[in-house]
C-alpha cells in the first residue's frame, strides 16, 4: 500500500510540474512583461489533489475494500483556498505588500472535503457491510445512524475528530500568509520581509514571472524556500483591477 501511495505522491507530483512548467513556458514566451507589481492581487490555492491522496490513504485501511484515486477524487468538489495580496511599489524593483488569506474561504474548503470524505466512508462501509452479508444496512441513513451509535458522533464529527488531516490547518496557512513587509525583486526572485509579529516567518525568497495580469510564484530551491506548504505551488495571483472590484455583477449583464 504504501509503495502505491508513493507511487500516486509521484505522478501528482510530475503532473503538476508538466502543468507549472507549461504555464511558465506560455508566460515566458507570449505574454506582456511588466516591472511594477503594485495592485490587488487573488489566488485560489488548489487543494483538491492533496486532499484526495490524503483520503485515500486513511480510506485504503478499510479492510478488503479498493479505491482509486480518481474514484477518491470523483467524491470531492473543486477545493480552493483564496489569498489575498496587496503590492505597492515604492522604489525600483522594492515596495510594500500586505497578505491575508480569508478565512471563510479556508472553513468552506475544510468542510466540503470533509464532507466528501464522509461520503465516500459510508459508500466504502456500505460495501464492506454487503461483503459481510448485512445487505440490507447499506442505505446511507442506516449507515449514519449505526456510526452515531458506534462513535456516539455524527459520520462528519467523527471524521474531523479522528480522521485524516485532509488539509494543513488554518493557523499554519495564516504562519506562512498572514503579514506584512516589505519586498525586493532581483534576477526572477521575490524576497519577502515580514514585519508582523504574528508571522513565523521574517524571510521568504520565491522565484516569480510577472506577465500582464498574472504574477507566477514558484519554490526557490535551498534553505530560502522554507516555510512554504507542500501541493501549493505554482501560486497564480490573478490582478484584481478597480473595475473588477467595484462592479456589480449585474451591471456586467448586456
Amino acid at each position: 500500500m504504501g509503495k502505491t501511495i508513493k507511487k500516486v505522491i509521484c505522478t501528482l507530483l510530475f503532473l503538476t510540474l508538466c502543468t507549472s512548467t507549461v504555464l511558465l513556458a506560455y508566460l515566458h514566451f507570449f505574454a506582456p512583461d511588466e516591472e511594477n507589481l503594485s495592485g490587488e492581487w487573488i489566488t485560489q490555492m488548489d487543494m483538491k489533489a492533496q486532499a484526495a491522496v490524503t483520503a485515500l490513504d486513511w480510506l485504503q485501511d478499510i479492510e478488503a475494500i479498493s479505491l482509486s484515486l480518481e474514484e477518491m477524487e470523483a467524491y470531492l468538489p473543486d477545493l480552493s483556498i483564496q489569498v489575498h495580496l496587496t503590492l505597492e511599489q515604492t522604489a525600483p524593483f522594492a515596495g510594500t505588500f500586505h497578505s491575508s488569506i480569508l478565512p471563510e474561504s479556508y472553513v468552506a474548503c475544510r468542510q466540503a472535503a470533509y464532507e466528501a470524505l464522509a461520503m465516500a466512508f459510508l459508500d466504502l462501509l456500505a460495501k464492506r457491510l454487503h461483503m459481510a452479508g448485512f445487505p440490507d444496512a447499506t442505505d446511507r441513513g442506516t449507515l449514519e445512524a449505526l456510526v452515531q451509535e458506534t462513535f456516539g458522533m455524527s459520520t462528519f464529527s467523527y471524521l474531523t475528530t479522528y480522521g485524516p488531516a485532509l488539509l494543513p490547518t488554518l493557523e499554519e496557512f495564516q504562519a506562512r500568509y498572514d503579514g506584512s513587509g516589505t519586498y525586493q525583486s532581483a534576477d526572477g526572485i521575490l524576497t519577502w520581509r515580514f514585519d508582523s509579529p504574528g508571522n513565523a516567518l521574517s524571510e521568504i525568497s520565491e522565484c516569480y514571472i510577472r506577465k500582464g495580469n498574472y504574477l507566477v510564484l514558484t519554490q526557490k530551491s535551498g534553505p530560502a524556500s522554507q516555510g512554504h506548504i507542500p501541493g501549493t505551488y505554482p501560486v497564480v495571483y490573478t490582478l484584481q483591477s478597480q473595475e473588477t472590484q467595484t462592479m456589480d455583477p449585474q451591471d456586467a449583464e448586456y
